[in-house]
């Protein structure tokens, strides 16, 4: 009977043991897990180290919220610069996000401030996401006044698809434990790329419209003079942007005469500048009256994407509804306000399309009468 009692006893303690010592290295592993290292690489060559996944964040400088959210939504979020509380136009990221404009103030913002790290400080952040930085000597300094890892992003050269925009996402991702996310906000970058690619690559150059795009907000809203060279929506569409002739790229201000030399068979109006090009009308009817696509009524908005950097999630959408007017039979299941509504959602988790459409007209023709 003793021996048997024993025996019980023995398998008793073998099993308790067992269990919570189980349950021990478990816990154990998961606490370890959370207070790994993490080292990246970011996006001007800085190798950047975190003790563990951040979770008190600030994204400070052109476009760095945005990224952010596009991650992660507002989530650990810790203070916001003035010029994202200021002013929400024109802003998915912050139509989606309202409780952003709630948090501290950790400096003025805007391209042409620099961070300002007693307020950096006083919130206390894991990591501080920039874009103001181009060089690693500014990103260094930050940092040492912080004494808080600084983590560089950018959107690249052509911001909208672009290697290096990824980059940065991924990045995001891995200092907040959400890579999974990170992944699969590419991914949607990508296919869409594709998509337009796909449908469009085959078109012959006999068959694409002359187009122009003006009034394209840079730093402010701007006159139809205001313009891109090798344009990245258009290139995204494989469209013939009639600037191209000129060699430049990037925004730059054309001669109004050119336009008229010019005399493209479509043109869009960014609705950022739209109500310029309405007073501008008004002083010179004759001017717009001249051109075809005035005359022909193939004149279209284009909804503003240039706001604190682009908006990708709006840049997408326009290239998709520039596609429609170019060659609507190859975007016949298209409908641009639904697929707004969709890119939208994939990035910040709303449909946003009928509040932008509020502000700025939208997908539509326009007249300037």
């Amino acid at each position: 009977m003793r021996k048997k009692f024993s025996c019980l006893v023995f398998v008793a303690i073998f099993i308790t043991t067992f269990f919570f010592g189980g349950c021990s290295s478990k816990s154990t592993e998961t606490s370890a897990s959370k207070s790994e290292k993490i080292t990246i690489t970011d996006l001007v060559g800085r190798e950047v180290t975190l003790s563990s996944r951040a979770n008190k964040v600030i994204a400070i400088g052109p476009g760095a919220l945005r990224l952010y959210c596009y991650i992660n939504g507002s989530k650990n979020l810790v203070g916001v610069e003035q010029t994202e509380k200021s002013s929400t136009s024109g802003k998915p990221y912050m139509m989606a996000n309202p409780d952003i404009a709630k948090l501290t103030v950790i400096g003025p913002g805007g391209p042409n401030n620099s961070p300002d790290p007693e307020k950096i400080l006083s919130v206390k952040p894991d990591v501080i996401f920039t874009t103001y930085s181009s060089d690693k000597s500014s990103a260094d300094e930050l940092q040492s006044k912080t004494n808080i890892p600084v983590v560089v992003l950018s959107y690249g050269k052509e911001a909208t698809f672009d290697s290096v925009l990824y980059n940065s996402l991924e990045v995001i991702g891995k200092i907040t434990g959400n890579e999974n996310r990170a992944q699969e906000v590419v991914k949607y970058m990508k296919d869409c790329k594709n998509d337009l690619d796909k449908r469009t690559k085959d078109i012959a150059d006999g068959e694409k419209p002359s187009t122009y795009v003006g009034a394209v907000s840079m730093k402010g809203s701007h006159g139809i003079e205001s313009t891109q060279g090798n344009y990245s929506l258009l290139k995204a569409v494989h469209g013939k942007n009639v600037v191209d002739e000129t060699g430049k790229k990037g925004s730059i201000m054309i001669d109004r005469e050119k336009l008229l030399n010019w005399n493209p068979d479509k043109i869009f109006i960014d609705a950022g500048g739209l109500q310029v090009v309405k007073e501008d009308y008004k002083k010179n009817p004759n001017y717009y009256n001249n051109l075809s696509a005035v005359k022909n009524g193939e004149l279209y908005s284009q909804m503003p994407y240039n706001s604190y950097s682009t908006n990708i999630g709006t840049a997408m959408a326009d290239a998709y509804y520039l596609g429609k007017v170019l060659y609507p039979e190859k975007f016949k299941d298209v409908d641009p306000e639904k697929k707004a509504d969709e890119i939208y959602k994939a990035l910040l988790g709303k449909e946003l399309y009928s509040e932008m459409a509020k502000n700025y007209v939208g997908f539509k023709k326009i007249t300037l009468k």
